[in-house]
């Protein structure tokens, strides 16, 4: 037990590591961006007027004040930290006085609810269907699930996006192509405003899915096509084991290993088909609130989209290592 107490730490020293070296340099790469959201804001105030320069330069402290951006780059980056602990982003630059917080606080559930559901769906039935087709190597319907597989791996997500789109938007309306609810229907916790959002998120869910499950399918098939010929699922079999228990527990529990270690790494990724992927439907979550941010160089929504896709995207990996003992005994603590 001491043993494994000194794993979680030493876990959770790497993840505090990978968030403070992950927003330090989104902070630094935002601020040494050419674009000034303060200048540009200047220049839209005094653009169909004339302004003295003496009221200009008023303008600009006021604005770098206002926006919190004055001071060196050291004392905004030091002030920046200060805000982190208490999750404090300051206002949206382009949606101003509204606190990044409140906009992340909107569009983050629509983010988990999509990405996190889909990325844990697509392993459970790519796994699951791997599983199957490498340990029964006859049937001619996992051989066909295998190809479809194939086909789809390679794929982006936003070329799957972009056909979802034109088939059930235009060939064959039969879906919402954008938003991510009704615009008529009242946000509350009913069957019809929950069905709304469902039938929203379908084809963004399938554009994820599609692609994401091809990888875990064609991986867990080779794992247990390599597992079935070791010696103790051999033993198993002669006997008289039955193959609905062969595979769950001698098979698929130890293929599942690596599986898992695959999960943590892909969750690093989750968030690189969100921005396009929910841009393409208009869904509501951060991947679109981001976008728009870096469109009108709003620092403070930059920062705390990045900020909170860090740490969840740690804390998702820094889970999954914590229970990784848990899935494979053998593996060394100290």
């Amino acid at each position: 037990m001491r043993t494994y107490g000194i794993y979680v730490l030493k876990r959770f020293a790497q993840f505090l590591l990978v968030v403070f070296v992950g927003i330090s340099l989104t902070f630094f790469i935002t601020h040494l961006t050419p674009i000034d959201p303060v200048e540009q804001m200047v220049a839209s105030m005094t653009a169909f007027g004339d302004t003295s320069p003496e009221a200009v330069d008023m303008m600009r402290e006021a604005l770098r004040e206002l926006y919190g951006v004055h001071g060196s780059l050291i004392e905004q980056y030091f002030a920046y930290w200060h805000r982190m602990l208490f999750l404090d982003f300051g206002p949206s630059l382009s949606a101003f006085p509204t606190p990044v917080s409140v906009l992340i606080a909107r569009a983050l559930p629509w983010t988990i609810g999509l990405l996190f559901t889909c990325t844990l769906l697509a392993w459970a039935l790519g796994n699951l269907l791997g599983g199957l087709s490498g340990y029964y190597r006859k049937s001619r319907v996992l051989d066909f699930l295998g190809v479809v597989a194939m086909a789809f791996h390679p794929v982006p997500y936003y070329i799957i996006a972009f056909i979802l789109l034109l088939i059930f938007g235009y060939v064959w309306p039969v879906l919402p192509i954008s938003g991510g609810a009704g615009q008529n229907i009242v946000p509350s916790f009913t069957a019809t405003y929950i069905g709304s959002v469902l039938l929203h998120s379908i084809l963004p869910a399938l554009s994820i899915i599609l692609v994401g499950i091809g990888g875990w399918f064609l991986g867990m098939r080779a794992l247990v096509s390599n597992i079935v010929t070791e010696d103790y699922v051999t033993y198993a079999e002669l006997a008289g084991v039955s193959k609905r228990r062969i595979l769950p527990f001698y098979i698929m529990r130890n293929a599942l290993v690596p599986q898992i270690t695959g999960l943590a790494m892909s969750l690093g990724a989750i968030f690189n088909g969100a921005i396009i992927v929910e841009q393409v439907f208009s869904y509501p979550g951060l991947g679109r609130l981001l976008f728009g941010a870096v469109y009108s160089a709003d620092y403070s929504l930059v920062l705390g989209v990045t900020a909170i896709s860090i740490i969840a995207v740690a804390g998702s990996v820094f889970l999954i290592d914590i229970l990784y003992p848990l899935f494979d005994p053998r593996m060394q603590l100290a």
